[in-house]
């Protein structure tokens, strides 16, 4: 297990490093005009996604999981945030191109800043990854994006949080009470 772990940390700090602070500005900017917040991601990428919708909510913005049965319509007032490693993933490209169609911005969290999703979208959040021959052996497919991601995500938070005047009390009052 440690060999794999000190790769899987190795890699996911590499992945971050690549991610533009300027971009993060933007994105963060997004988020607090946003009237409504909508991620979209498959799989893994989905999960990923769904676990920084929880702390969306918690902060105090109206957060939705596209495909969900209660997911109301985007307009251009809202912001989507969309997960995919490749970025070419059909789903998301067309989530992309759907939300830009209203107006409404979109963010793309990917490995590919030349893919589809990056080209459909007004933000890109790069969180690239190394192609080495070890990556196959300790950390298949997605992991290092998808791990990154949501530490990503979970180091925006703060920021999200202070540009929203919020802390932790507040975001505890949001929490879930259902267990």
């Amino acid at each position: 297990m440690q060999e794999s772990l000190d790769y899987i940390l190795g890699e996911m700090r590499g992945a971050l490093s690549r991610v533009d602070p300027g971009a993060v500005e933007e994105a963060i900017r997004a988020f607090s005009e946003a009237r409504k917040i909508f991620i979209y991601g498959v799989g893994r990428s989905g999960l990923v996604g769904q676990a920084f919708a929880v702390r969306l909510v918690q902060i105090g913005f109206d957060v939705h999981f596209v495909g969900d049965m209660t997911t109301p319509f985007v307009d251009e007032h809202d912001l989507a945030v969309i997960v995919s490693n490749t970025g070419e993933t059909m789903s998301a490209v067309q989530t992309a191109n759907i939300v830009r169609r209203v107006g409404a911005k979109v963010v793309a969290v990917t490995s590919n800043p030349n893919s589809k999703l990056s080209h459909a979208s007004s933000i890109i959040l790069e969180v690239g990854q190394s192609k080495d021959e070890q990556k196959k052996r300790l950390a298949p497919l997605g992991t290092i994006f998808e791990d990154a991601a949501l530490v990503m995500f979970d180091s925006i938070v703060p920021l999200i949080m202070e540009r929203m005047d919020q802390n932790e009390a507040s975001l505890r009052r949001r929490h879930a009470i259902w267990v």
